[in-house]
């Protein structure tokens, strides 16, 4: 073990895992704190570092898209995490999504036998006053550590609920019913679809309005808000009898080909169904199944009921419920410099969920940047920003330039990204025109920082 002080990294969430592994890379020893399963949270379901408590997919793949650009950059500068996605990736589309055990545990496994990392679980419950120290708590921060922040800050969290889908047993899917496609027959049919015509999916429209919803026991309900990326079907289907259609449920581009014929067959076409329920692989081998955009806060018995109205899940065996929690963050534009060091005390830096970006792929992102920037700080050199031409430098940028008083957690997307010098009207020339720019601004970057890039798979740049 080195003789230089350790860093101590607090949450062994996503943000949390890249965050260690990235000072260790550096060459400076940290210790890791997770209370899992010392203290067990209300969403996560093991002791494995880097669970993923939603979804299993991390977003689109394609690099002018803005998860699939986060991405790129990460594997480019050498994350963990992103690495390991790559490693247990499961066909899903379009989407790099993970066989989320084997992800897990591989993860924990390849932290916990590095000589620089020392894992220790257990729950810290105070801000340690000295050393350098990273917060990556997530949404599900414990209560004495809470707040200890909000005394630190002097302020409280900001708040907003998030939701989980069903995960059923690939086996007890009726495959009669449900077909393999992808949307307009686009590259690998990765999803299973179960098509509903008009009156199946009135039928399961009206039953999934007036549900009974679970209690948000200790939450406050009349303060409830909810992350319009990640909204409960039940309250999607609320806002009006299409809106389902227009969204998860859409069913523009989806064929059974299987049944029908060939995409362009005319009698497929007529058999165009009137929604679709998507399900998404979870693991390789293919015996479970998530429910895509299902995100829920109905009462269990609801859930099955209701969801077992859908055409080919009518026996469905679920092996995760649909849950929901709370999301809390803090207001980074008030507290956060584009290097992830907090204003009063630059040697306290925070990362993922807890500083407001939204999605897996960002809280990633903020590990790198904070492990990255934390490590440099031990070693007595100056932090890191990146350039906001980049899809993690413009993230950072937003969430630490914000209006404070408006400031909401933020996903990655193109809209972040500053102009071009000349305007591009065609959407998708213009994203790879972002993508570009972005991969050379971050090359110009690197070697102004004296820092090397891994080199690009040409796959991974279509």
């Amino acid at each position: 073990m080195s003789d230089q002080q350790p860093i101590h990294v607090i949450g062994g969430g996503l943000a949390g895992t890249e965050t260690a592994w990235q000072i260790a890379r550096a060459g400076v020893p940290v210790v890791l704190h997770e209370m899992r399963p010392v203290k067990k949270s209300p969403a996560h379901h093991s002791e494995h570092l880097a669970e993923l408590v939603c979804s299993n997919s991390f977003g689109a793949m394609g690099t002018d898209r803005a998860s699939g650009m986060l991405h790129e950059e990460l594997r480019r500068l050498g994350s963990i995490v992103i690495g390991k996605a790559d490693e247990h990736a499961v066909p899903a589309g379009g989407a790099l999504a993970v066989d989320r055990g084997v992800f897990g545990q591989d993860l924990t496994a390849v932290l916990a036998s590095h000589p620089l990392i020392e894992l220790r679980r257990e729950e810290v419950l105070r801000i340690p006053e000295e050393g350098v120290t990273v917060l990556t708590t997530g949404p599900l921060t414990s209560e004495s550590l809470s707040e200890d922040l909000e005394r630190f800050a002097g302020q409280a969290y900001m708040s907003f609920f998030d939701a989980a889908s069903p995960i059923v047993v690939g086996e007890s899917i009726n495959r009669d019913v449900a077909f393999m496609a992808s949307r307009y027959d686009r590259g690998e049919a990765a999803y299973l679809n179960c098509p509903m015509d008009k009156a199946q999916y009135f039928a399961f429209y009206h039953q999934l309005c007036t549900a009974e919803q679970a209690e948000l026991k200790d939450f406050e309900r009349e303060t409830a808000k909810f992350f319009e990326a990640c909204l409960p079907i039940e309250e999607i289907a609320r806002r009006g009898e299409d809106t389902m259609r227009y969204g998860p449920l859409k069913p523009v581009g989806l064929f059974n080909t299987q049944k029908y014929g060939a995409f362009d067959a005319p009698e497929n076409k007529v058999h165009k169904p009137y929604a679709v329920v998507q399900l998404r692989q979870e693991d390789k081998a293919g015996q479970l199944w998530n429910m895509v955009g299902f995100q829920t806060n109905l009462r269990w018995g609801e859930q099955k009921r209701v969801f077992r109205m859908v055409p080919g899940l009518e026996n469905a065996e679920f092996v995760r419920m649909g849950v929901m929690h709370r999301n809390t963050f803090i207001n980074s534009p008030e507290l956060l410099n584009s290097s992830l060091q907090f204003k009063s005390r630059p040697n306290l830096l925070a990362a993922g969920q807890l500083v407001g970006t939204e999605g897996y792929t960002a809280a990633i992102a903020g590990g790198w940047l904070a492990g990255t920037n934390a490590a440099r700080i031990a070693l007595g050199k100056p932090p890191l920003t990146l350039p906001i031409t980049t899809m993690l430098g413009a993230l950072v940028d937003f969430i630490s330039s914000a209006e404070p008083k408006h400031f909401q957690p933020m996903p990655p997307n193109m809209g972040i990204i500053p102009a071009l010098p000349k305007r591009v009207r065609n959407k998708r020339e213009r994203y790879g025109q972002y993508r570009d720019r972005a991969f050379a601004d971050l090359q110009t970057w690197a070697d102004e920082n004296n820092l090397s890039l891994v080199l690009p798979k040409m796959s991974a740049i279509a």
